[in-house]
């Protein structure tokens, strides 16, 4: 009887541990245009799918097999809407893999079947409640961003306008920063989407550089919702240091807190914790901006108060009911 109770108590374990929430990650991969690009797009896609896995995330691929009866557009939005009607803490992130083309007035990401305009897919995805981050990996990817962009979202575009139109790598290194300790660039033992950002970009520019070419390619991150976005060379180390047109708030912060795979200690923060440390982290940015402009004495009462409760919140015990941590 002993026994048995044993194996039940362990199995209900494995069983909530399965329930628990889960971050997902919908990889679409569009049209190939010629097998050599089909090659590269699905390479891509495969350290995506690596990356979910090891961060133990949902893996939902679009676009990779045979083409069916539905078009890969209405897969798309049936996944989206799907996803964004699910009441989760943890992140959504939406990764669109291929070519775009621009026409001046829209962008469109090239699917077999129907492309997808980024009107349609903020359509889809605006009823949801769980934090979003879209990567556009295309070219003309630009209007993207002012599309999707918004409070909780984090969007990252190849392309800091639609007219730059030719084939765009910033996919490849991206995804291959993923699982690439040298991406972490505070030593925290994971790779924030703002770090594989910043080391995505930094790839593009030295490939265009070696070739001697003139880059055809400039990547955005927009993470404040102001729908203007921030060009990787704004930055030293993760904190954006240029100043933005009229005072414009710049990004980063919001993208830092996003890791698909994340390190023992991020995974022993339960989700409330977690959600709770960055929303603190959010407040205590909102406060240093405000440095030269308040007195020393203001500036440290409204300081103080933040700090001990980060403090008091990485002092609590680890979740419980979690899976074992995974090691990178």
């Amino acid at each position: 009887m002993i026994e048995m109770n044993a194996i039940l108590l362990f199995t209900c374990a494995c069983l909530a541990a399965d329930a628990a929430p889960r971050q997902t990650v919908v990889v679409v991969v569009g049209a190939e245009g010629t097998p050599e690009y089909g090659k590269q797009f699905r390479e891509w896609a495969g350290r995506w799918k690596a990356a979910a896995e090891r961060g133990n995330a949902e893996y939902i691929p679009i676009g990779l097999d045979d083409a069916g009866d539905a078009a890969d557009r209405d897969l798309l939005k049936q996944r989206l809407t799907q996803q964004a009607g699910v009441a989760a803490s943890e992140p959504l992130w939406l990764v669109l893999i291929g070519h775009g083309t621009f026409d001046g007035k829209s962008a469109r990401f090239n699917l077999r079947g129907p492309d997808v305009a980024p009107a349609e897919i903020a359509e889809w995805l605006k009823e949801s409640e769980r934090p979003v981050a879209v990567v556009n990996c295309a070219s003309c990817s630009s209007p993207f961003l002012a599309e999707l962009s918004g409070p909780g979202r984090v969007v990252v575009t190849a392309t800091k306008s639609g007219f730059e139109h030719n084939f765009a790598r910033f996919g490849d290194s991206l995804s291959s920063a993923l699982l690439d300790p040298r991406a972490d660039l505070d030593k925290d033992d994971q790779v924030s989407l703002l770090e594989a950002y910043l080391m995505a970009s930094a790839g593009v520019r030295e490939f265009y550089e070696k070739e001697g070419r003139l880059a055809t390619e400039h990547s955005l991150l927009d993470d404040n919702g102001d729908r203007m976005g921030t060009p990787a060379d704004w930055f030293q180390g993760v904190r954006a240091v240029k100043t933005g047109k009229d005072g414009a708030a710049l990004d980063g912060l919001r993208a830092a807190q996003l890791c698909l795979v994340r390190s023992r200690q991020e995974q022993d923060l339960p989700p409330v914790t977690r959600a709770r440390r960055d929303q603190l982290e959010q407040e205590l940015a909102q406060v240093r901006k405000r440095k030269t402009e308040l007195p020393e004495d203001e500036y440290l009462t409204l300081l103080e108060p933040l700090l001990v409760e980060l403090s008091r919140l990485y002092e609590e015990p680890p979740a419980t009911d979690s899976k074992p941590a995974r090691t990178r």
